[in-house]
């Protein structure tokens, strides 16, 4: 969906909708990903606007019972942290949490409530870290300044004025109205996802439903100082506000890209770019924004690979480039996809490993000559395979402790197969690979 001014000048579906069936129109709704941190944002810039939450006030002044493990950091992370992405708060977490499909009204509240024990990554204010607990706080922040939940609040000040029909808070709503059916990918193919649940602990940072038409609408508002019709949901000065590049997203130490509120800011060929990108484990989303030429474009697809959002997100800056009327920077990750589709030769080259293991200690075992003496089997046989089992092992312990092996099950389910497949076995076969060759080299001779 493309849009300039106050217009859509271009829409079209391509694929299906649901397998076997038509194309999805503009009035078939998506699950929309982390693009929904800027409706969030711009929620939450609303009630600044009415005087009912400041931007550098703290967390605690709305969320009394906010805390995190150390008590100065709890008072000191404010708003504006939040929005910026500058709290502290790790990412990990934020993704964990996608994965708990709690589905109580107050499943926000009470994850928000365990991070009490939480260690911050970085000191309040100093360092980017994209995390999905920051927005999830925000909404919070929202029901406790408006005295409404966050779905009834998005649903009367963003989705009612700007004419957003078919955008949803809600499973069960979309669903009544044609949702697209969602996909996962299996080692490059899509396989069709229904019925999957809704994080709904994770409704303000990416859970919100809407279509291409709505989303649109979205972004005329963006781009016209608030404005869509006759209904206005934000000053100008407020979206210059989120559209404000604050803080660098560093990769190795250089920046990459930068961050508003609820917006990625990027520049490309001198062009500026407006931009958020959306996963979840069935679809996915972009939105971007050329405020320079009053030019917006939205994507949406009913299929996703969470493994892959950079490549998304270069995809749609290429989009938007193009729109621009510039060059799209060739995509640099496209050799990604192509390592997903290799993981199963990781189980199948590991088997391979112990076969031929099996095959010399046969030797060995049939002709004691070929043993070598236990410091020399120890030095070349036992560590250089125990170092990369035990590796694989290890990082099968690590998701399994951190909670990303569950989250990895539902956005990732083909890696997360391997994972549990490859690291198992490592384990097992580190202790059994060591404990054969220690046997048969102690009775050389």
């Amino acid at each position: 969906r493309q849009v300039e001014g106050d217009q859509i000048v271009h829409q079209h579906g391509f694929g299906r909708a649901r397998p076997g069936g038509d194309a999805p129109t503009p009035q078939t709704p998506f699950l929309i990903g982390s693009t929904a941190k800027s409706i969030t944002a711009s929620a939450v810039m609303q009630l600044v606007e009415a005087g009912k939450v400041e931007l550098d006030a703290p967390v605690q002044r709305y969320l009394p019972w906010f805390r995190v493990k150390d008590p100065l950091a709890s008072a000191g992370i404010t708003v504006r942290h939040l929005l910026n992405q500058t709290s502290g708060l790790p990412g990990i977490p934020g993704m964990a949490n996608l994965a708990n499909l709690d589905n109580s009204p107050d499943a926000c509240l009470r994850q928000a409530q365990a991070l009490a024990g939480i260690k911050l990554s970085n000191p309040v204010g100093t360092t980017f870290e994209y995390s999905n607990l920051n927005y999830n706080l925000l909404g919070l922040i929202i029901e406790a300044a408006s005295d409404k939940i966050y779905p009834d609040y998005i649903q009367e000040h963003v989705f009612e004025p700007l004419g957003m029909r078919h955008s949803y808070t809600d499973l069960a709503s979309a669903q009544q109205d044609n949702l697209a059916v969602g996909h996962r990918y299996w080692f490059g193919f899509t396989v069709a996802s229904r019925n999957l649940p809704l994080a709904r602990g994770s409704l303000p940072s990416g859970q919100l439903i809407s279509t291409s038409e709505d989303m649109a609408h979205y972004l005329i508002a963006h781009l016209n100082s608030g404005v869509f019709g006759d209904a206005q949901i934000l000053s100008g000065g407020s979206i210059e506000e989120m559209q404000r590049n604050v803080a660098d997203q560093l990769v190795m130490g250089k920046p990459i890209t930068s961050y508003g509120m609820g917006w990625f800011i990027n520049k490309i060929d001198g062009v500026k770019i407006v931009a958020h990108g959306g996963n979840v484990p069935d679809y996915s989303a972009y939105m971007a924004l050329i405020p320079e030429q009053n030019k917006g474009v939205v994507i949406l697809a009913n299929s996703d690979q969470w493994g892959l959002p950079f490549i998304l997100m270069e995809v749609g800056d290429g989009v938007a480039s193009l729109l621009a009327g510039k060059q799209p920077p060739p995509i640099k990750l496209a050799f990604l996809p192509w390592l997903m589709r290799a993981s199963p030769l990781l189980p199948l080259f590991q088997a391979g490993w112990i076969f031929s293991t099996l095959k010399r200690l046969r030797s060995w075992r049939k002709n004691p000559a070929l043993r070598p003496k236990p410091a020399l089997a120890v030095k070349q046989d036992i560590l250089p395979a125990l170092i990369p089992n035990l590796s694989l092992a290890a990082i099968l312990n690590y998701l399994r402790t951190s909670g990303l092996l569950r989250f990895m099950r539902l956005y990732m389910p083909d890696l997360a197969f391997i994972a549990q497949v490859s690291g198992g076995l490592a384990g097992i076969w580190a202790v059994m690979r060591t404990v054969l060759i220690l046997r048969l080299v102690r009775k050389r001779g």
